[in-house]
């Protein structure tokens, strides 16, 4: 029976939710086709709006998907569990392992379109890092492709006259990555900060991550610092805000 709480929502929620009870319930499993706009209004009572605007809903948070002259599915991709504490302590990277394999859990993950160069720092990068006019950045951008989807875009601004000469100015790093090669210039990484927050995508982010229309991106910007508090590396990251969830573990 229906509450008065349900019997007051707008009937498209009342239908966006009913077909997401039906997704985590499992009985529109991953890659099942939704019922048609046709079949929803029969089903409902509503006008063809009133459909549209529930599945907006869906796709708005990442649980469906529209194929162009086929119909809505739901979304076979399963979002990434980002453990952001674990990934980054030193024993993590200190040992030769990506930062990543704190998440991966087994699942397929591929870098593609690296980019090293040195350049111009984003003006945030440049102020944190202390680079005064002039003095230019090893930038870093690559994407992150997991389970055959883009999932991130991160660029890395680094201190060149810090880096010059090292891996880190190569495509490879080399075991542990980045923060390892810091680590053997004597810049080991101690204390790191992220911020988030979230906005529309760009549209080469958008191309970039094949995002299905009104998918969001989170933004995560991280600083690392070495043993004198000097800033080492900023690294920013744009993430498909659909195939991530972010978890942050730690003791009171």
């Amino acid at each position: 029976m229906a509450t008065d709480a349900s019997r007051r929502e707008p009937k498209y929620q009342r239908i966006a939710n009913a077909l997401k009870a039906e997704i985590r319930s499992g009985a529109l499993g991953p890659g099942s086709r939704l019922p048609g706009e046709n079949d929803l209004m029969a089903q409902y009572d509503v006008a063809r709006m009133t459909v549209r605007q529930a599945l907006s809903v869906l796709q708005s948070e990442g649980l469906t998907e529209a194929r162009k002259g086929v119909g809505v599915f739901v979304r076979a991709f399963q979002p990434l569990r980002r453990r952001g504490i674990q990934r980054l302590a030193s024993e993590q990277w200190g040992s030769g392992r990506s930062v990543w394999e704190a998440d991966l859990e087994g699942r397929d993950l591929v870098v593609d379109q690296v980019e090293v160069r040195e350049g111009t720092a984003s003006e945030d990068a440049a102020r944190v890092l202390g680079l005064g006019e002039g003095e230019s950045a090893c930038i870093r951008s690559r994407r992150f492709v997991l389970d055959g989807k883009p999932v991130l875009l991160a660029t890395s601004y680094l201190p060149a006259s810090l880096v010059a000469g090292s891996a880190i100015t190569q495509r490879d790093t080399g075991p542990g990555g980045t923060y390892a090669r810091l680590a053997e210039l004597g810049h080991k990484p101690v204390h790191f900060r992220e911020e988030i927050r979230s906005r529309m995508p760009l549209p080469e982010e958008a191309s970039k991550l094949s995002l299905p229309a009104g998918t969001p991106v989170m933004l995560v910007c991280r600083t690392a610092f070495a043993e004198d508090r000097q800033a080492v590396e900023v690294n920013e990251m744009v993430l498909d805000a659909a195939a991530y969830v972010l978890e942050y573990d730690f003791d009171a």
